[in-house]
């Protein structure tokens, strides 16, 4: 209940209603399955207001969690890996998650030892900027594994 001349207490619906309606306030069902059902004097309108500020703000603290992917072929050759090597270090730099996947087209299935050798040394030599969250998994035609960044301290 609000207000200083309002004292707590338990109150018939009717006598509830009318003093709500002599503060100007609206009478709020807070608890229906209570016995007797819980209420509350309050203003509605700055209510609703001030519940969609607090879930703004609740909003606005959350973590976006940000998934780069980089995609390898079972052959990728030195330069090529060295590029992407240095992408997956700028993306676990600024804080991203990382997905590191071979692709494995027609035949190329057959070299899945070296897709695996690949992610391996990939996570190897990322060591410092993150931790393997999911070793090397076939998945279908991809092998896929997850890196987290490692957390400021």
């Amino acid at each position: 209940m609000v207000g200083d001349n309002v004292e707590m207490g338990v109150f018939p619906i009717a006598k509830a209603i009318s003093m709500a309606e002599e503060l100007g306030l609206d009478l709020v069902e807070i608890s229906p399955k209570a016995d007797p059902p819980v209420c509350k004097i309050i203003d509605y309108k700055k209510f609703l207001y001030e519940q969609k500020k607090r879930e703004k703000v609740m909003k606005a603290k959350a973590t976006k969690v940000i998934v780069k992917e980089i995609r390898f072929g079972p052959n990728t050759d030195d330069h090529d890996y060295d590029f992407k090597k240095k992408h997956a270090e700028k993306f676990l730099k600024d804080g991203a998650k990382l997905k590191a996947y071979v692709f494995f087209k027609g035949r190329s299935i057959v070299y899945k030892d070296k897709g695996e050798i690949l992610l391996l040394k990939l996570a190897q030599e990322l060591e410092e900027f993150g931790k393997v969250e999911q070793m090397p998994k076939l998945e279908g035609k991809r092998m896929t594994m997850f890196i987290a960044p490692k957390t400021k301290k």
